[in-house]
């Protein structure tokens, strides 16, 4: 199986994890430190948050704008963040269940009885 064809595949967010490091240590040299990754998510999150204010937002788009595309940028924030949680040990498949469970069971009843969302 070529790199394209796996690439290809249904991913996990293992195997996310796995091909972003694959790629790091080939193509990367290495990891940005941390407080530089994050400052890079912190970017992609703007730059996806722009795309979004002019997409579904009052705010209009100037010509420069248009070479962002909302996929690219959602995928240049995971890409930073699964980054992160490779170089700081961090299994997002086992946090995001995890988190999952705490929201299930913290949020069973709560939006289902909120009020604002049921009009």
């Amino acid at each position: 199986m070529t790199d394209e064809s796996q690439n290809k595949q249904a991913l996990t967010v293992d195997n996310l994890q796995q091909l972003v490091d694959n790629w790091i240590k080939t193509y990367g040299v290495r990891y940005f430190n941390e407080l530089t990754n994050m400052c890079c998510l912190t970017e992609e999150v703007g730059e996806l948050a722009r795309v979004i204010a002019r997409k579904y937002g009052e705010q209009s788009s100037k010509d420069t704008d248009l070479q962002y595309k909302l996929e690219d940028e959602m995928a240049d924030v995971l890409w930073v963040l699964v980054c992160l949680a490779n170089q700081t040990g961090v299994n997002l498949t086992e946090a995001f269940q995890r988190n999952l469970d705490k929201k299930t069971q913290r949020d069973s009843e709560r939006h289902k009885n909120n009020e604002k969302l049921n009009r």
